[in-house]
């Protein structure tokens, strides 16, 4: 199949890498840009992600970003638009997932649409419209503290509705789990009932492939990255190891933690349990002392000839919550990820080549901080989490990225992540 088959728009970085990884290992060849690109891609490629960083911006700044890339997608000739979120639905009542949806469906003259967050193989599942995060509801999985996107009811029709004019309506667990037949008829149904926008219970891969075929022609798809599972296969890409090749890897190796979530701090917390050089950053003793992100940056690096550095702000909620509460929600964020993506350039400048960045906010921030336009996506670490390789402004380099959404990866992700990396030939 010629041309690219797939243009998404995912609302932050980690999200967008998230997306990639799925349809790499579904055969296609993936680029993720870093925002909107100023021209044409000049790249062969079966899908292109577009990643902005519009998941906790005003909603009408994610819909005037969303609909630029829209723009840009549809210059570029891709057949479907795939919108990605947080499989957590990460969202407030204002928005964004419900107000992107729907000036992407007006824009595409599109009368319907789904929305699925389920990501099954990182143990997130909707069920009769709930989303649950391992075997519990999302609302008690510690994302109802996040402390920008707090998550505190688990009804995914009662929280889209509340951000939408269209209504929103369920294609439940028992019609996908009848198959395509039965699941093209319910949206015709649905269709008919006037509703527009459809959450879809899914609760394993299985349920993901038979949604895909069904899925494929429609014009927008809103999801999560485990939708993308089900898509390739309709359009005849299959499992190739070509599809993630990536230049071999060289150069010290670092981490960068700007994520608060249970998943990040577990790693944080293991990664130094096992004897790894470690720097906290303290956002209220950055406040106080500016200079303390240089300071930070100058131990870091005299420590990288000795293995993987992690430079970290993971901290348990009611940290955070002192912290917001002295600076502000806004202030402390900023203040955070300012530092972290400066001091992320740093080590790049002092010849790190192999990053992992931990948090959707904290990755966007650090892939501007370093001039990246675009990526190339390769090898899984874990679910939902890929190598990519980049080009890097700082030091005209070649770096490989791991961009981490906070509640993804194993406990012991941050030690094993650079052991996925090939090396060059001896």
């Amino acid at each position: 199949m010629t041309g690219i088959v797939l243009g998404a728009i995912a609302d932050d970085f980690t999200g967008a890498t998230d997306l990639a990884n799925n349809l790499v290992r579904c055969g296609m060849r993936v680029v993720q840009t870093i925002g909107v690109p100023a021209g044409p891609l000049g790249e062969e490629v079966d899908a292109v992600v577009v990643a902005l960083k519009s998941r906790t911006i005003p909603a009408a700044e994610a819909v005037a970003q969303s609909l630029a890339a829209l723009a840009w997608l549809r210059r570029e000739g891709v057949r479907q638009v795939y919108f990605k979120y947080c499989s957590t639905f990460d969202s407030t009542p204002a928005g964004n997932i419900g107000p992107v949806t729907e000036a992407l469906m007006d824009a595409l003259d599109a009368d319907f649409t789904i929305a699925c967050p389920a990501f099954p193989e990182n143990k997130r599942t909707v069920f009769k419209g709930y989303l649950f995060a391992g075997d519990g509801l999302l609302s008690e999985s510690g994302m109802q503290n996040h402390p920008l996107t707090p998550m505190t009811d688990a009804n995914l029709v009662r929280v889209l509705q509340a951000q939408c004019r269209k209504r929103v309506g369920l294609i439940d667990y028992a019609t996908v789990a009848r198959g395509g037949d039965a699941i093209a008829a319910r949206i015709a149904a649905l269709r008919e009932e006037g509703i527009a926008i459809a959450i879809v219970d899914a609760i394993s891969d299985d349920d993901l492939r038979r949604l895909g075929p069904v899925l494929a022609d429609l014009a927008l798809v809103t999801a999560g990255s485990g939708i993308a599972i089900g898509l390739p296969a309709k359009w005849g890409f299959a499992p190739t190891s070509r599809a993630a090749q990536l230049p071999p890897a060289v150069g010290y190796r670092a981490i960068v933690s700007g994520s608060c979530s249970t998943a990040t701090r577990a790693q944080v917390e293991a990664f130094s349990a096992t004897g790894g050089a470690s720097f906290a950053l303290d956002p209220v003793a950055l406040a106080d002392d500016p200079s303390l992100a240089a300071r930070l940056l100058a131990q870091a690096a005299e420590a990288l000839s000795g293995g993987p550095v992690l430079v970290y702000s993971t901290a348990a909620p009611e940290a955070v919550a002192a912290v917001q509460k002295r600076l502000g929600v806004a202030a402390a964020g900023s203040l955070v990820e300012k530092a972290l993506a400066g001091i992320a350039r740093g080590l790049v400048e002092r010849g790190v080549r192999q990053l992992v960045v931990a948090g959707g906010e904290t990755s966007g921030a650090v892939v501007q901080a370093l001039g990246v336009e675009r990526l190339r996506i390769g090898t899984q670490i874990d679910p939902g989490v890929p190598w990519c390789a980049a080009h890097s402004t700082v030091g005209n380099a070649t770096i490989h990225l791991a961009l981490k959404s906070g509640n993804f990866g194993a406990t012991d992700f941050f030690a094993k992540s650079f052991g996925c990396l090939a090396r060059p030939s001896a």
